[in-house]
């Protein structure tokens, strides 16, 4: 009987462990919901950026705002660096289990595009025109949101693994996409306020 108990016992506890794990797989339908995010808040900064005038990309309300263009150049640079980040840092982290990962993964993408909330960029993602134009600028956050979809769709295990954030969270690499396209999302709020100012050029 006692043999019978305990084979019973670690089926269930068999069970139980492999439910925690599948629960912290990623689904094919979680990788699509990413991967229309990304889409999305790239078409919100193609939007919000279309037919401005040399003017108007360069309009700043105050000398120490930025103006669209630079808000622009900083989406395209951090694009970048924080694809980077997934790739050579967390990909390579060690596991962290029993992580609440549909909270957090909520809690990415609240908390980054709360513009209640004001951050200063760090030192090598402020605007020094390192693309030479917006539009130019543009395309280089096009093609890379390009790789980071590319990322997203071809590697596995992006559970697997996990950093620290400047959330104060460990975020593992699904959540650091998350976090890439609402860092896009936040800047396109940013340049709607530079357009809603009083002063922004008419054309």
């Amino acid at each position: 009987m006692r043999k019978a108990w305990i084979g019973a016992l670690a089926i269930v506890l068999a069970a139980g462990f492999a439910v925690t794990s599948r629960a912290q797989e990623l689904t094919q339908a979680d990788k699509d919901k990413a991967f229309q995010y990304l889409e999305s808040t790239k078409k919100g900064v193609q939007d919000a950026t279309r037919g401005l005038s040399e003017a108007q990309w360069n309009f700043k309300a105050t000398p120490e705002r930025w103006s669209v263009a630079q808000v622009v150049e900083h989406i395209a640079a951090a694009e970048d660096m924080l694809r980077g980040i997934t790739i050579e840092k967390v990909m390579v982290a060690p596991a962290v289990p029993d992580r609440d990962v549909k909270h957090i993964d909520e809690m990415v993408v609240t908390m980054v595009t709360d513009r209640s909330h004001k951050a200063d960029a760090p030192e090598p993602l402020r605007p020094v025109n390192r693309f030479g134009s917006p539009a130019d600028a543009l395309k280089h956050f096009v093609d890379s949101r390009a790789l980071t979809e590319d990322f997203l769709k071809k590697t596995p295990d992006l559970r697997a693994h996990a950093v620290d954030s400047p959330l104060g969270q460990k975020l593992d690499a699904y959540e650091w996409v998350l976090f890439i396209a609402a860092h896009s999302e936040r800047h396109t709020k940013q340049i709607n306020e530079v357009k809603a100012d009083p002063n922004f050029p008419k054309q």
